[in-house]
């Protein structure tokens, strides 16, 4: 239905009588659906409308347009933009993961509220609540596991919340004369972290502990715990958070922070999104930022079985040894196919510290039994540019702007400047008239309007790299690798980073074995774009089911020498089943105090959320 339309049909039903409220049994039980007769009536849509200032829009599907003409041009424009992150953010109807086989698909909201602040978001909360109506959140619009939609559903819609502040001191409300006031960024609900670097890093010289991925919405991240390249120096995102502005699920607007509603503050750091309230805004500390960050990037294939292992065992002895410190993030992916594909990024090193760092290793290598795909790329950049697209457009053109005869990569090898056939670090949002820098990193366009076939995460913990347990672990990895690609995020754990990133993050709701942990080992397969009912595109459920099982196989390699250490509930198993445990440990009766106490009706649910176990798998139907 068009806008225009919406608002006439709405507005011939004030001769209507108002929307009461259905009470007893059932209105607590369920959640309402358009076809139920407790739905509310159009004239209660309309006072809605007025109440949030005109921003309730009925939310369309672009995707319903493919199953009718999946070969026309229209179509063909639309598969185009499902591999831009800003395209899906800027539909309310759409989210960037599409789906997941036999767990769920994409689908729209009946209703949203694009909120602009506070008041409308309670405005939009009261309501669901006053009408028993199904309540999803949605700002980036990022989640793996389909928890920031649902179909009939009235959507809060944070995008346009994209409001940042900078503080030369900031002391939380209700913390005077007893916190120190620091360096602090407030970041709207909308905002994503692509925009929060532009203003703290590139144009602040400051450093926000945010996420590696640039089209990530802030409070989402934040609210999951929240790695970035460079945990390990500064902490989770969650440990950087000062105060969040939150509508609770009583429709009342309340501040957060170590001072003032100091439980529901520590829920917020790392209990998962859309648990406790709609955050409208975030308040984040800043740290320094260091003069140099870089890249080290480069592909080792060995030439038997016998070799891989051996490399593998290398590696980790050489990751112990020299990189499982603060300095180096990011991550190394062990395949099937006897490679070793080293993607990882440094913090505070020059293009000759880091070199040096990565020389043994490198001479290692070429000692034999092994094939170095190209020249190694390691070099630094200054860390104020990292992010600042007309420095890397000036500087290195062709990360932005690629060769139309294949994508090139400009990096510095050997202190000169050298061509090498690569993808372009940088894709850059096109479309006319959208705002300048909206930029994402091409390694993370497989997300991009993907369809889940399978996903499985564990951290894995320090005490593997010890000498007397890295034989086990280098086996582990190589038969975990004979199943399915399998990558090592060492950013993802915090063990080895700085006392000051431990601390802050032990100050979280995440599971406390992220502390001990070296890496967060991931496993995951999918195809692109895909969706249920479209000809030609549909989900290729058979090979999905297979890849879950080798993906499946991978894991249980790894976590025989592993244990059930926990999972990073942002990058988890859809089925994951032990997920209390495995996303908050010990702190999960702590948030489900907190979360009775919030919200003691649950209007909030998400997909294995604290407290989701009271609830149907959709979210409709108490049990």
């Amino acid at each position: 239905m068009k806008r225009r339309t919406f608002l006439n049909t709405i507005g011939s039903a004030l001769l209507l009588p108002p929307l009461t409220r259905r009470v007893g049994a059932i209105a607590s039980l369920r959640r309402r659906r358009p076809s139920d007769i407790g739905w509310p009536s159009p004239s209660a849509w309309k006072q809605l409308n007025d109440a949030v200032g005109g921003k309730l829009i009925p939310v369309s599907f672009p995707l319903s347009s493919l199953k009718t003409n999946p070969a026309g041009s229209a179509a063909k424009g639309l598969f185009e933009n499902l591999k831009n992150p800003y395209y899906i953010g800027d539909e309310p109807g759409l989210t960037q993961t599409l789906g997941w086989v036999d767990a769920w698909a994409t689908q729209p909201s009946a209703y949203a509220v694009a909120a602009r602040n506070a008041q409308d978001i309670a405005r939009a909360v009261t309501f669901a609540r006053d009408n028993d109506l199904r309540l999803v959140v949605k700002g980036g619009g990022h989640s793996y596991q389909g928890t920031s939609n649902a179909p009939d559903s009235l959507l809060i819609w944070t995008r346009h919340m994209n409001e940042v502040t900078m503080h030369a001191g900031f002391v939380p409300k209700g913390c005077e004369g007893t916190v120190p006031a620091q360096p602090a960024v407030t970041l709207g609900a909308g905002v994503l972290w692509r925009q929060a670097y532009d203003a703290v890093t590139t144009n602040g010289g400051k450093y926000v502990q945010g996420g590696g991925c640039l089209t990530v919405g802030v409070p989402g991240l934040i609210q999951s715990g929240g790695f970035g390249s460079f945990s390990k120096h500064y902490g989770t995102a969650a440990g950087s958070l000062l105060e969040a502005e939150v509508v609770t699920a009583d429709g009342q607007v309340r501040l957060a922070n170590a001072c003032t509603n100091a439980d529901l503050f520590w829920a917020l750091k790392g209990g998962g999104g859309g648990s406790y309230g709609v955050v409208s805004k975030v308040t984040l500390h800043l740290h320094e930022l260091p003069e140099f960050v870089g890249a080290a990037s480069f592909t080792i294939k060995a030439k038997s079985d016998t070799a891989y292992r051996q490399l593998i065992r290398d590696f980790v002895i050489f990751y112990r040894e020299h990189l499982f410190n603060d300095h180096w993030g990011e991550q190394v992916a062990l395949a099937p196919d006897n490679s070793l594909v080293v993607n990882m990024v440094s913090h505070g090193l020059a293009t000759q510290q880091a070199r040096d760092v990565w020389q043994p290793f490198l001479d290692r290598v070429a000692s034999g039994g092994f094939t170095l795909a190209g020249r190694p790329l390691i070099a630094s950049v200054p860390a104020r540019h990292f992010w600042d697209l007309p420095w890397w457009t000036e500087h290195w053109p062709e990360l932005v702007f690629p060769n139309p005869n294949g994508s090139w990569l400009i990096g510095l090898v050997d202190g000169a400047l050298r061509r090498a056939r690569r993808q372009p670090v940088f894709e850059v949002d096109r479309r006319p008239g959208v705002e300048p820098n909206r930029t994402w990193f091409s390694g993370d366009g497989g997300q991009v309007g993907w369809f889940i076939w399978g996903f499985d995460s564990a951290w894995l913990p320090a005490s593997l790299l010890e000498s007397d347990a890295r034989q086990r672990l280098a086996d582990a990895l190589f038969e975990s690798s004979r199943h399915s690609r399998l990558e090592l995020h060492f950013n993802k754990g915090l063990a080895g980073g700085t006392p000051d990133a431990l601390a802050r993050t032990r100050d979280t709701a995440m599971n406390p074995a992220v502390l001990n942990a070296f890496a967060l080992a991931i496993a995951a397969a999918s195809e692109q774009p895909a969706y249920p009912g479209i000809p030609g595109h549909e989900p290729s459920v058979d090979a999905g089911r297979t890849a879950a099982q080798r993906i499946g196989r991978c894991m249980q390699e790894l976590r025989a020498v592993a244990g059930l250490t926990g999972a990073y509930v942002s990058e988890s198993n859809y089925f994951e089943p032990r997920w209390q445990q495995a996303y908050w440990g010990s702190n999960y009766a702590r948030l489900s105090d907190i979360k009775r106490k919030y919200d003691p009706d649950g209007l909030f649910v998400v997909h294995n959320g604290v407290g989701s176990e009271q609830w149907s798998a959709d979210g409709f139907t108490k049990l």
